[in-house]
């Protein structure tokens, strides 16, 4: 297992593994027009790679037994209503793609996100995870993550998904 910084050559690899992972966690969270019309929107090469222009913004990408098994998007300093530090980092997406399921590669991946959020003088760290997702709420709670407040996905135009804010305050 090895945990890299991506850089804008790898927003083909993020697009595809996003739109997989998506899909496979997602898929069934909303109509097929919902779904398809936020991963063609989303998952990118050319949406990803304008992300890259954001200093705040890092992605790193895991592979296992040398395929890209996953990939992370972090945003540093980025406050959010519910919680009352300042400096915190934003988990924006943790995606693993199925097939890599059981590796503990989440675990892993999650402690390496953890430091490099503690490098970056950070108070913790906060994300937002759709209410029905019980298989990663299980997984946040468990490391310590306490709900912080709702939010309201919007997927589409004519669609949204009730979220969880979940804050992890570091000690």
């Amino acid at each position: 297992m090895k945990i890299v910084k991506a850089s804008i050559e790898d927003s083909e690899l993020i697009a595809k593994i996003g739109k997989k992972s998506f899909l496979e966690s997602h898929g069934n969270s909303a109509s097929t027009e919902d779904i398809n019309s936020f991963v063609s929107k989303t998952y990118t090469t050319k949406h990803i790679s304008k992300e890259f222009e954001n200093t705040k913004i890092q992605y790193h990408i895991i592979y296992f037994n040398d395929k890209a098994a996953g990939f992370s998007k972090i945003e540093f300093s980025t406050p959010n209503k519910d919680i009352n530090e300042l400096n915190v980092t934003k988990l924006d997406r943790l995606y693993l793609l199925k097939e890599f399921y059981g590796q503990k590669l989440g675990s892993k991946f999650f402690d390496f996100i953890i430091q490099l959020s503690k490098k970056n003088n950070q108070k913790g760290i906060w994300l937002a995870v759709w209410e029905e997702n019980e298989r990663a709420i299980h997984f946040y709670t468990k490391i310590g993550f306490k709900i912080a407040g709702k939010y309201n996905f919007k997927l589409s135009e004519t669609r949204s998904n009730p979220n969880h804010i979940m804050f992890l305050k570091y000690s």
